[in-house]
């Protein structure tokens, strides 16, 4: 690391579980996130502002006005623009040290695959069940960390799985692949801050996970309702009978 950077990410490296070495963990690290909406916004950018090295975006929207309620990577001047192109400017300005690549595309299918391979840890940040199910199976099959979020309304929830180790489950093990995308933002609303704290949880699950430090949330399920503000756990066992993760 150059001075700029020491000084740059100095209050992260005194705290004793990160330090230098794993300040140029992080720098090294390359994270994919699926998605730059309400919960992809604040993860990326506490991730590139925490000097995360190589962050690969993939979306297939473009800005509009009712995103800006709550998708804080895109400005007004940013309506019409690809989402992916519009975050990545964003997070260049906030940290030019970051190298970011931009998809306009639903990913899926081999891309997918190939792109889950390559990455250290993959948020899914994503809005739709069909997206979330082949997310959870690339991760599966090749065994990358997953950082899954959702926000809907006042309530919000977050969980990691981590194929292959300490038993973990996945998100098939969680919900079944009949689920329901009425179950949306555009048709049920959403309270901006949810998804700002939902995001921000994913970012520190992510790094959490590149430094290999404290205790993720592989095997359980953040749960928040923010009108209450009351968070609860709930524990997650892998299903024996998973059709994704039992044979693997």
């Amino acid at each position: 690391m150059n001075d700029n950077q020491l000084l740059r990410y100095s209050r992260q490296i005194m705290l004793p579980q990160v330090d230098i070495v794993g300040q140029q963990k992080l720098l090294a690290a390359k994270v994919l996130i699926i998605g730059v909406g309400g919960l992809g916004s604040p993860a990326a950018l506490y991730l590139a502002a925490a000097g995360v090295g190589h962050i690969t975006l993939y979306d297939n929207d473009s800005v509009d006005l009712s995103n800006l309620q709550r998708q804080i990577t895109h400005y007004t001047q940013d309506i019409g623009l690809d989402k992916v192109i519009s975050t990545q400017s964003t997070l260049n300005n906030i940290n030019p040290d970051v190298k970011v690549l931009a998809y306009k595309q639903r990913l899926e299918g081999e891309a997918l695959m190939q792109a889950v391979q390559a990455a250290d840890v993959v948020l899914d940040c994503s809005d739709n069940f069909k997206t979330r199910f082949a997310i959870n199976t690339a991760c599966v099959h090749t065994q990358t960390p997953l950082v899954s979020g959702a926000a809907i309304r006042f309530e919000g929830q977050v969980s990691v799985f981590t194929p292959g180790l300490n038993g973990s489950p996945c998100y098939n093990c969680l919900y079944t692949q009949d689920g329901e995308d009425s179950q949306s933002c555009a048709l049920n609303g959403v309270f901006a801050p949810i998804t700002g704290i939902i995001g921000s949880i994913q970012a520190v699950e992510a790094m959490k996970i590149i430094l290999k430090i404290g205790n993720t949330l592989t095997g359980r399920l953040l749960i928040l309702d923010g009108l209450s503000m009351e968070w609860q756990t709930m524990r997650l066992k892998q299903n024996p009978h998973c059709p994704t993760c039992a044979a693997k």
